[in-house]
């Protein structure tokens, strides 16, 4: 067992201070910098892809052999469609956020001359006193604007702000740590992932340990629309996403479990590998749980469907309310982390 090295309150840590640097899907870069040196500051060289992608490579004792393990530091957003007569912004969605639950949201709106300004993401209808429909319109992306804090009336007013269409909104996380342990904020799925194998590079180095085989650490960022690891390195021949586990309906899983998934949209993951996992949850006694999730993708998933030769799983701490207002609990991230650390060491 590897409990003693699951540093709750520095995983935690690494996971807040990610949470409050905006990185939607294709507007990643500050948040890849902030991990590409806090990782440097571990100890570890990096890589960055053309697309965006930060790598690490990790030397093991079977040279002959890579495994790939991934996270995504891209989330969920939306984007200026287009700009209306009354000085508010329609949107469109970047990956599919839960749209209903972000009525009456705080966002930045990030302009491409790195001008960013504040708004409320609103229902057309918003006001109780004024819309006999305030509380049953529709929240679908079509119903709901952006409202600028600036003194704007029309299109010309925000064109002079320098607001255009293509211009990112990114929605605030919300983050919130309880004493119970538990973890409140949008884009859990994935950036608790991307803490746990920032901790799993931190025990490796304090630690001096050696994994089984070389590794290959891929914190990818377009994984919300779809590609995010489609090319993967070519020596990889296993690869492990490290994602979220779905609760709710006939799922297992609970926000204390570390999640492994048998089957996603793409199909079911690698039986060995899928088996493996399970017996090294089973044989360490971690909280656990092996559902079906017919409705989710992964980077192992883009990876496959790209062409990637690979065997492939997935795992990830169970998330409550996945692409809306999310929760986990500091158990799942040790019960994820744990599992990691067994699989690179076996």
């Amino acid at each position: 067992m590897h409990i003693d090295m699951f540093k709750t309150d520095e995983t935690v840590s690494t996971l807040t201070e990610l949470l409050k640097i905006n990185s939607p899907s294709g507007y990643t870069e500050n948040a890849a910098a902030w991990l590409e040196e806090t990782i440097r500051g571990i100890g570890y060289e990096t890589e960055m892809t053309p697309k965006g992608n930060l790598m690490v490579s990790v030397a093991g004792k079977n040279e002959s052999m890579t495994r790939g393990l991934s996270a995504h530091v891209d989330t969920l957003g939306l984007m200026v469609r287009s700009v209306n007569d009354d000085g508010t912004l329609s949107l469109t969605k970047l990956g599919g956020p839960l749209t209903p639950t972000l009525d009456g949201e705080y966002c930045d709106i990030i302009t491409r001359h790195d001008g960013v300004y504040t708004g409320t993401i609103l229902s057309k209808s918003p006001s109780i006193h004024v819309y006999e429909d305030a509380a049953t319109k529709e929240r679908d992306i079509d119903g709901l604007v952006v409202k600028i804090d600036e003194r704007v009336s029309s299109k010309e007013d925000v064109r002079g702000l320098g607001i255009r269409n293509g211009d990112f909104v990114a929605y605030d996380p919300k983050v919130m740590v309880t004493d119970s342990g538990f973890i409140k904020s949008r884009f859990l799925d994935d950036k608790a992932s991307v803490a746990i194998l920032v901790s799993v590079l931190k025990a490796l180095k304090e630690e001096s340990i050696v994994p089984e085989t070389n590794l290959k650490f891929i914190f990818s960022t377009y994984e919300e629309v779809g590609h995010g690891s489609a090319w993967i390195p070519g020596d990889i021949t296993e690869f492990l996403a490290v994602d979220m586990g779905c609760i709710g309906m006939d799922l297992e899983c609970t926000e204390f479990d570390v999640s492994i998934c048998a089957k996603d949209s793409s199909g079911p993951y690698d039986y060995d590998m899928t088996t493996g996992l399970i017996n090294h949850a089973e044989r360490n006694n971690l909280s656990y749980a092996v559902d079906i999730y017919p409705m989710y993708g992964s980077d192992a998933s883009a990876a496959l469907r790209a062409g990637a030769n690979i065997k492939a799983a997935l795992i990830g701490p169970g998330v409550a309310s996945s692409h809306g207002m999310e929760r986990t609990h500091t158990d799942a991230l040790k019960n994820t982390f744990e599992l990691v650390m067994e699989y690179i060491r076996n």
